[in-house]
């Protein structure tokens, strides 16, 4: 694998743009103001082939518009991605530094402004400060008890297989996917009584960039400050609690929006990563045998997915903090770039054969890397791993109820989840998730074996009629001793 030079740029002006005679510069659909490809609207319903399309014209590194023809660069090229993520040097999350942002063409009123807007979080942070802030989350993370969480994680799970096990029938995108991270995510934050379908519906829309994103965002946020101040004046053993103690002093509006970036990369995330699990296990036969066979668990299926079908396809952004060179591309100060997961993780030159393996193979940009890899990928691991291999564990001959070209896919620019999974399987009864494993009685046991010098042979029968008494052995010659025994008759003088 060649790797491109990432060394500063030189004298030379940087254009951003596509070079002169490029076939970017046609004008047609989803082509905007100077040739650029959008990477929203009809044109870009197929992200994946886009960025071929795009990896091919550009190379690891290409100009792109987003909403509002907003120009942006996005990586293509997995080393190009790992550069970027891995040189705070060079690039940093304060979105705040954006060309875009201080010109307005990608202010407050920007479909994309949930994405865009600079918050007090350590994602959008750096120094002493991307410390502190991440330093309390990280600490408050370290609380939570995975052995109870996986345990509570099983209980979801069951309560929502509960409700649809009886019709033989169920959307595992709609009834299982969207709900089973939001129920569990509510629970460690700390607000159960929270989790809704309004809940699930605004965390899924403001991710979008839709007409209704931002009043998505702003119930959301509503709902975590109020939990915020709540968990202030009455504390008790859950994640907000712990992040509010933590010695680092959060103020609570970075409690509330550190919430906010738990639950809603987490939860996409999450979401996006059981969908895609469960639709590669119930259509590609081969994956389906190997789990049958003991060949691969679930945890390295859920790897198998991280690789193919990443739950983000796409992070806004990073943003260069000097003029530099990127996969052969001049970055001018203040051009924001993409962290484009997806067409990394297939980039050609690391994975020549994407039909091949990557089993034991962790070098995805799933959770991303460098001073801002995600912190809660273990939540995540742990609820797709859990939630999957207890689904499966109840619904064992669940099959894809349609031809697998009848799904249906819903793709933004930040990532692409099923919009449905229709499965089939024989009717099963519920089960009772609040019992606990009741102690019966041990069955007998046999008696205890005796160790003892004394003789524990079984009685002997009665006697019977008393044999007559062996006539006396003839006298014979004795026996010459043996070599010990006269070894002792000389030691003794004899």
């Amino acid at each position: 694998m060649t790797t491109e030079s990432h060394s500063p740029a030189g004298t030379e002006e940087p254009a951003f743009g596509p070079p002169p005679g490029c076939p970017a510069h046609a004008v047609g659909p989803g082509v905007g103001p100077g040739g650029l490809r959008r990477l929203h609207g009809p044109e870009a319903e197929d992200l994946g082939a886009l960025y071929e399309k795009l990896r091919a014209e550009h190379g690891p590194v290409a100009p792109v518009s987003l909403h509002d023809d907003v120009p942006i660069w996005v990586v293509l090229g997995h080393a190009e991605n790992l550069h970027m993520i891995s040189t705070p040097s060079h690039y940093t999350r304060d979105s705040r530094l954006w060309t875009a942002v201080q010109d307005g063409s990608a202010g407050a009123d920007h479909p994309l402004a949930p994405h865009i807007a600079w918050q007090p979080i350590c994602s959008h942070a750096e120094g002493d400060e991307h410390l502190r802030l991440r330093g309390a989350v990280t600490g408050a993370m370290t609380t939570i008890d995975f052995r109870s969480l996986r345990r509570y994680i099983n209980r979801a799970t069951q309560r929502l297989v509960n409700a649809f096990c009886p019709l033989g029938k169920a959307d595992l995108v709609g009834q299982f996917a969207e709900h089973l991270p939001m129920s569990v995510l509510c629970e460690i934050i700390g607000m159960p009584e929270d989790y809704n379908d309004r809940m699930v519906h605004a965390s899924r829309d403001l991710l979008k960039g839709t007409d209704t994103a931002i009043a998505s965002n702003e119930y959301v946020m509503s709902v975590l400050t109020q939990h915020t101040l709540r968990r202030r004046a009455e504390p008790e053993d859950d994640f907000t609690t712990h992040l509010i103690n933590h010695p680092a002093r959060l103020t609570d509006d970075e409690v509330a929006q550190h919430l906010r970036l738990v639950l809603l990369a987490a939860y996409e995330a999450t979401a996006n990563l059981i969908a895609n699990v469960l639709r590669m296990l119930l259509t590609d036969p081969r994956f389906r045998a190997q789990l049958n066979g003991g060949q691969m668990t679930v945890p390295e299926a859920v790897e198998q997915s991280l690789w193919n079908e990443p739950p983000f396809s796409a992070v806004l952004g990073y943003f260069a903090k000097q003029d530099t060179e990127l996969g052969g591309q001049c970055i001018r100060k203040g051009d924001g770039l993409l962290f484009g997961i997806a067409p990394g993780n297939v980039d050609p030159r690391i994975r020549p054969d994407l039909a091949a393996s990557m089993q034991g193979n962790r070098s995805h940009l799933a959770f991303g890397g460098g001073p801002h890899e995600c912190p809660g990928q273990d939540i995540g691991r742990a609820i797709a791993d859990v939630g999957v291999d207890a689904l499966l564990l109840r619904l064992p001959d669940v099959e894809l109820d349609c031809d697998e070209s009848d799904l249906r896919w819903r793709s933004t620019m930040s990532s692409r989840h099923l919009v449905d999974l229709p499965v089939r399987f024989e009717p099963k009864p519920t089960q009772d998730v609040t019992q606990r494993p009741s102690v019966r009685a041990l069955p007998s046991q046999r008696a205890p074996w005796q160790v003892t010098t004394e003789d524990t042979a079984p009685a002997a029968p009665a006697p019977g009629p008393a044999a007559p008494a062996p006539a006396p052995a003839a006298p014979g010659p004795a026996g010459r001793p043996g070599a010990w025994q006269r070894l002792l008759r000389w030691w003794r003088g004899h």
